[in-house]
């Protein structure tokens, strides 16, 4: 990835997390962090990825309200950011990030595991 296509992915990064914390109104969206944007070559069309912490429910829900919002998104882009062509955004799950709390979660347990059964030293 070029560094005018980094820089620009992490404008939009930015933005978008501004939109999504600042201005939408949609009560489906929950607690969303933004982990990344990949954008194509031309940078016209961009994969936001995002994080939520949240049940099942919440997490539906706030893709569906994501997607109904990304033309209202890409609209506040336009006007916000200084490019010839503003992106088609698209969202999708990070899954890293969930992946990585399970396995912080099983070591964790792991751990404590280990701890309740190392015998006590007593005199």
């Amino acid at each position: 990835m070029s560094q005018r296509v980094q820089r620009v992915a992490e404008g939009i990064k930015q933005e978008i997390g501004k939109i999504i914390h600042g201005e939408l109104k949609d009560p489906r969206i929950g607690f969303v962090t933004i982990t990344k944007v990949d954008l194509s070559p031309d940078l016209r069309y961009a994969s936001v990825y995002f994080s939520l912490l949240g049940t099942k429910k919440e997490l539906r829900d706030t893709q569906v309200g994501l997607a109904r919002s990304a033309g209202f998104i890409r609209k506040l882009l336009g006007r916000r950011m200084k490019l010839r062509y503003t992106p088609q955004v698209a969202f999708r799950l990070d899954e890293g990030v969930e992946y990585s709390i399970r396995i912080s979660e099983v070591l964790e347990k792991i751990k404590n595991k280990g701890k309740s059964n190392e015998p006590e030293s007593g005199n």
